[in-house]
């Protein structure tokens, strides 16, 4: 097995598309043609990390934050960043990254924390808009049906809990073949044909784009092939920041925090005044989240749970509702049981192996 085998399992389920613009996912050191001994999987990436997987002997590397987020204009040993890198390279391990991409995804690291609560009904907090597309192309009668078809298994006509959607226009159009021409219906040099034809309109998520494309063209009969892609602005529901969900029961707000500490290993946690009333509806993001505030007010949740803080910040909830930080470690530690799964599922009995290590450099005296 391969590195580049390693990141197309992860990246189906988190395709680096949908990494925020400062992030940095992906593969940061290594070759992805690398013969691959064993993975070990940890949310950070530091020198004991690193010398776990030469003792363990995994030779990659999968974490949840990026070991280099900014250009390096060195790599000499002055900082642990570059210690890793040096070190990585001489011992011929590869590290990689999915980060946002995976905070991103309805099966994320937020679906995670919300398995962990035991929420129901979860959706995305806020879904992100503006990556999906509209494909419309033409196609003769007799032809659409495998167009369709192509379509489809290249992923095309995905809409939330439903595939293979699509609409369906017929016309008639018409074409006249140049000379030079190599047409499907008459010849080249020939009269104006008409035809009777398909419109077919379906939805095109953005990390798929490519592959539609190049289903549409090896399926379709004509020689040029008429379509529009067309960016669409509507929010996608599988793909976004944070997630909201419903307590089983309504619970009172001190239960619910010992019940949140416990489920998340935190120890302690930083929150806002009580409301005095029942807890029900969550709303959560895992890691630094403040900028979801107002999301989760305007969907009527109780609480929200996320990390990192500032003082100022917690004001911010005006008795409107209760902030919770229960640390940024905390909210994310089970990333790399998302890891797991997704890589066990496809290499069932591959090595890849769960770090021992808690890499929180936060420390709390209590």
């Amino acid at each position: 097995m391969q590195v580049k085998h390693i990141i197309q399992t992860i990246e189906k389920v988190a395709p680096p598309i949908y990494q925020e613009s400062y992030d940095n996912c992906g593969l940061q050191v290594g070759n992805p043609e690398d013969e691959v001994t064993g993975v070990l999987i940890s949310l950070d990436v530091t020198e004991a990390v690193l010398e776990e997987a030469i003792q363990r002997g995994c030779n990659m590397i999968v974490s949840h934050h990026p070991l280099i987020f900014f250009g390096l204009k060195r790599i000499s040993g002055r900082n642990y960043v570059e210690r890793v890198i040096r070190k990585a390279i001489k011992h011929d391990i590869s590290i990689y990254a999915a980060h946002t991409n995976l905070d991103n995804m309805h099966t994320g690291v937020n679906a995670k924390i919300a398995e962990k609560l035991q929420l129901r009904d979860i959706s995305i907090l806020s879904p992100k808009g503006n990556t999906l597309s509209k494909l419309y192309t033409y196609a003769p009668l007799s032809a659409a049906e495998k167009l369709r078809e192509a379509l489809f298994a290249a992923g095309a006509g995905h809409i939330s809990k439903y595939r293979e959607c699509s609409f369906n226009t017929t016309g008639t159009g018409s074409f006249r073949p140049q000379e030079g021409a190599n047409p499907a219906i008459g010849e080249a040099g020939g009269k104006r044909e008409w035809v009777e034809e398909v419109k077919i309109e379906v939805i095109v998520e953005k990390h798929i784009e490519g592959a539609v494309m190049a289903a549409l063209r090896a399926a379709h009969p004509y020689e040029e092939v008429a379509y529009e892609l067309i960016p669409l602005p509507n929010a996608n529901q599988h793909i976004g920041a944070g997630m909201i969900g419903y307590t089983q029961n309504p619970v009172i707000e001190d239960y619910f925090m010992e019940f949140l500490k416990d489920k998340m290993k935190a120890d302690c946690i930083r929150h806002t005044a009580f409301l005095n009333k029942p807890i029900k509806k969550v709303a959560l993001c895992g890691g630094a989240g403040s900028f979801l505030l107002k999301d989760a007010i305007q969907a009527g949740a109780d609480i929200f749970i996320t990390a990192d803080y500032k003082y100022h910040q917690f004001f911010d909830a005006e008795g409107k509702i209760i902030i919770a930080d229960i640390g940024h470690y905390e909210s994310e530690q089970f990333t790399s049981e998302i890891f797991e799964e997704i890589l066990k599922k496809k290499f069932p009995t591959f090595a890849i192996l769960l770090s021992k290590l808690n890499t929180n450099p936060v420390k709390y005296f209590c």
